[in-house]
């Protein structure tokens, strides 16, 4: 083959090499290795007909951006949801929380509000007391919200360190039903670890709520195991059925040790 001829094939090769259209790489997925790290690579089930997860599409802040856990179970399933772990799969943390509910205490719903840095899917795995998982999931479009600038000083956020406050709504049952829904609120920074001091320019250490157990008298209604992507000042709002008693308690720590509790007359809640 002469000089020319090897120059022309070689010239045609690589036209034809340009002209092919390059492969996209496939999109790194973080899922199948938190199913390993968080659930020990248990099996997952579908769970459109167990939990669902409410999530908006595109966030308006992406440090509190609200999401609600549903259980989907009918009636007359003889199953109960034991616990429910939430993942966005794309934060520094995946595992935002995970919530266990009180055997007696027929929780069905749980509302938060949650830190998302990247455009990222978020499941919601619950337990069921036959031992299984379930997972359904949504996709996010939000960024940024682990180090996004706390909305209070450090000042006004000592002041509120550990306070708390516990509300009741009203429902659409008749009076005589024992459902209630109510929200319990937590003055604290939740800082992520992410964030930077405006004034020093130093990362601001992490430093938030990781336990909080909620009882109706010293029955058990609702816990979670906090992290990073819980929002500053947690907030959780949900439904469970009353066994009658007088008292609602609340017990928190945080990262830091500190201890806060604080009850509330169930007839009378308030400050």
């Amino acid at each position: 083959m002469t000089g020319c001829t090897r120059r022309l094939t070689l010239a045609l090769l690589l036209g034809i090499a340009f002209a092919m259209p390059a492969q996209a790489e496939e999109p790194y997925d973080p899922w199948p290795g938190l199913v390993q790290d968080i659930f020990s690579n248990r099996p997952m089930n579908d769970g459109s007909a167990v939990i669902g997860i409410e999530m908006p599409y595109r966030a308006e802040d992406a440090a509190i951006v609200p999401v609600t856990l549903r259980s989907k179970l009918s009636p007359g399933d003889s199953r109960r949801i034991r616990s429910i772990t939430l993942v966005i799969d794309r934060n520094p943390a995946p595992m935002a929380a995970k919530f266990e509910l009180g055997p007696d205490a027929n929780v069905t719903e749980i509302s938060t509000r949650v830190r998302v840095n990247n455009y990222t899917d978020v499941h919601a795995v619950a337990e069921l007391s036959d031992g299984q998982l379930y997972v359904s999931k949504v996709y996010v479009k939000a960024s940024g919200g682990c180090s996004a600038p706390a909305g209070k000083n450090i000042e006004e956020a000592k002041a509120r360190l550990g306070k708390m406050r516990y509300r009741q709504f009203a429902r659409e049952e008749a009076p005589a039903s024992r459902v209630r829904e109510a929200q319990i609120m937590i003055g604290h920074p939740n800082n992520s670890g992410l964030q930077m001091d405006q004034v020093t320019q130093l990362y601001i250490p992490a430093f938030f709520i990781n336990q909080l157990k909620l009882t109706q008298d010293d029955s058990p209604v609702l816990s979670m195991e906090g992290g990073i992507s819980i929002s500053e000042d947690p907030n959780l709002r949900f439904t469970y059925v009353s066994n009658g008693a007088k008292r609602f308690r609340a017990e928190a720590k945080d990262t830091d040790g500190h201890v806060f509790r604080n009850e509330w007359d169930v007839e009378k809640p308030g400050t």
